[in-house]
């Protein structure tokens, strides 16, 4: 690959996690802004796609706007744990799936349509493996969205609000906006005129699916539309879930100021379960080598006035499963 390719896909997996062109040719559009040729924007895409340093192009769907979520976790026997993690992935429900340092050695999140169906594949999967299932379901977000800029300085892409959000019950689809889900949910075809092939399946014109798009996105039923990239393929090997069990009346406080800081990839709230999980505060900071993401750990929490909570980090060992949620 000469410099230019390798600054073209640079750009493409840097710039465009966000501000995604939502129009007719929009990889017309990006090659513009990149001063190349439409077909030098599709090939390299379909490059990194290959290679899996992106996972898709399109859609990240907030949470609890259109479906229901959790995560969740058990304890395996270390001996068992390849055999159920495969068990636990032949759940369509299940979309991430890693084992990480800890008794609670297994960790997935789950994601539905309805509540119902999450319970009901949940039920299942705690049947089937054999094991209780710790359920973890989001209470309040401080931030979530893993764009972040590549050049190792670990600051986001665009810009943030981060704010304390509490959920209410999800939007119901109709029939038209849950074909459109199903289509999002596989990301962008590679062609030309994208939005037209996904109105051609959902079964519309092209400027309804456009007008949809950019509604929800105005709503923030679609969080982040763009490249969505693989950060272990990019080198961000090093990723830690760090969890604090912090007093109720100061959690969204430390939650929110905690979500400011660069390198914190997701930040969020959850229940305790006592007596077998004591935290209640989760945040991911992702990192090149595991010795940086403990250093800044470490840093974080004196700064922040942390090392009086009890804490926890669970670093990842193995991806067992990683793609986009399905809601429909």
């Amino acid at each position: 690959m000469d410099t230019l390719d390798e600054a073209i896909d640079f750009r493409l997996l840097n710039d465009f996690q966000r501000d995604f062109p939502l129009c007719s040719a929009p990889f017309a559009e990006l090659a513009s802004r990149l001063g190349v040729a439409e077909g030098v924007v599709l090939r390299a895409l379909e490059g990194l796609r290959r290679q899996g340093k992106i996972a898709r192009v399109g859609a990240i769907f907030a949470p609890k706007r259109i479906g229901v979520s959790t995560l969740a976790a058990m304890a395996v026997p270390a001996d068992q744990l390849a055999a159920i993690a495969e068990v636990v992935n032949r759940f369509p429900e299940v979309n991430h799936n890693y084992e990480r340092e800890h008794r609670y050695n297994l960790w997935f999140v789950a994601t539905a349509g309805s509540e119902g169906r999450l319970q009901a594949a949940l039920g299942a999967i705690e049947q089937v493996a054999g094991w209780p299932v710790l359920k973890l379901p989001l209470l309040e977000e401080y931030h979530i969205d893993l764009g972040f800029a590549l050049d190792g300085q670990g600051e986001r892409v665009g810009s943030v609000r981060v704010r304390s959000q509490q959920f209410t019950a999800p939007t119901p689809l109709d029939e038209f906006e849950r074909r459109l889900v199903m289509a999002l949910q596989e990301g962008l075809p590679l062609f030309i005129r994208p939005f037209s092939v996904l109105a051609s399946r959902v079964g519309c014109d092209e400027s309804e699916v456009l007008e949809r798009i950019r509604r929800w996105c105005a709503e923030g039923i679609i969080k982040r539309f763009g490249v969505v990239v693989r950060h272990h393929e990019l080198g961000y090997t090093a990723n830690a879930m760090l969890v604090h069990d912090i007093p109720d009346a100061s959690v969204s406080a430390i939650g929110e100021r905690l979500a400011c800081e660069s390198g914190v990839n997701l930040c969020y709230r959850r229940p305790r379960v006592p007596p077998t999980w004591r935290y209640n505060l989760f945040c991911m900071i992702h990192g090149q080598a595991r010795a940086e993401v403990e250093a800044r750990i470490a840093e974080l929490r004196a700064r922040l006035q942390l090392t009086d909570y009890a804490h926890a980090v669970l670093f990842s060992l193995t991806r067992f499963k990683q793609r986009g949620a399905r809601y429909a």
